[in-house]
């Protein structure tokens, strides 16, 4: 599914978890402001589909958000680390699946 990028389309809740703490962890303790807004990216996506993987390459994933193809790398990584999201791919140079991981809602 490609990624959209409308002006408005609908309202995407968002976790207070991710805005109380998150935000202040990435960006305050980790001094990753792209991953967070990366994490906030596909977040969004994910909420739109229920929640299923995000088919996203770096480049749309940085045509997006505006950051270069290095910054959204490094960012997914440090997400990855993170274990804010997990990405998969069936082969080397297919576009990867982002899974975004919300442990804070699990019991």
């Amino acid at each position: 599914m490609p990624l959209r990028n409308p002006r408005f389309k609908q309202m995407v809740p968002i976790d207070d978890y991710v805005v109380d703490v998150l935000m202040r962890d990435l960006i305050g303790h980790d001094q990753k402001p792209s991953a967070y807004l990366v994490y906030l990216h596909l977040y969004a996506e994910a909420a739109r589909t229920k929640w299923r993987p995000i088919s996203a390459s770096v480049r749309t994933i940085a045509d997006v958000t505006g950051f270069s193809k290095s910054a959204v790398h490094a960012a997914l990584a440090h997400l990855r680390g993170r274990r804010l999201i997990a990405t998969t791919a069936d082969h080397a140079t297919a576009t990867p699946r982002h899974s975004v991981l919300r442990h804070w809602r699990t019991g």
